[in-house]
């Protein structure tokens, strides 16, 4: 019978414990995601990598509400809150479908503003680096057979701006993005996230909708 207990016991403080760090994990999502909220635009230069990849590549991106434009190594996407038209430099191709904003794989444009009821999510731990003190919290989506498996995001914990996310696929591979310089509410013209076909001389256009 006391052993049953002390199992009891066990199971309820683990659980308690989990229900904690979740309850923490939800209040700075929130936090991070009303301060974000709060800008009419914004834009942020970021370094990425990939495991396996032996290199580090830059990218930056603009937002503005539901339209973004991201530019990484090689291509650069326009969205302009209808479309989303994916210019690949190497081939001299768009390709052009339509926008699901469903789709959240936390990708630059997106890991201020998922939805979190799609996620699983728990506080991780507290860091200090260079006098700056982050929280870690870790998603895993809710959704069964997605190629993402989880997704570690860094905040400051002052000001609950987002430092670096690292997203793991099924298969264990790992993508790590750090943010260098984040500049909010840039005045950006609508027209910033059409693609342009006259600027791109010759491009083949391919229309998947």
């Amino acid at each position: 019978m006391k052993r049953i207990l002390v199992i009891l016991n066990l199971l309820f403080f683990t659980n308690a414990l989990t229900f904690a760090q979740a309850n923490k994990a939800s209040a700075i999502i929130d936090a991070m995601q009303k301060k974000y909220k709060t800008m009419s635009s914004f834009s942020a230069a970021f370094a990425y990598s990939i495991d396996g990849g032996g290199a580090s590549y830059t990218g930056n991106i603009t937002v503005k509400g539901q339209k973004f434009r991201l530019k990484t190594a090689g291509q650069e996407i326009f969205n302009n809150g209808k479309e989303v038209s994916t210019y690949i430099k190497e081939t001299n191709e768009v390709n052009i479908s339509d926008y699901e904003p469903s789709e959240n794989d936390l990708n630059p444009a997106k890991v201020y503003s998922f939805d979190k009821k799609g996620y699983r999510y728990v506080f991780v731990e507290e860091v200090n680096e260079a006098g700056q003190v982050y929280e870690v919290i870790e998603l895993s989506p809710e959704k069964k057979g997605t190629q993402v498996a989880k997704v570690k995001i860094k905040l400051n914990k002052k000001d609950k701006s987002v430092k670096s996310w690292v997203i793991t696929d099924k298969n264990g591979k790992r993508q790590t993005f750090k943010v260098n310089k984040f500049t909010p509410n840039v005045p950006v013209d609508d027209k910033f996230f059409v693609f342009d076909k006259s600027k791109y001389p010759g491009v083949e256009v391919n229309d998947l909708r």
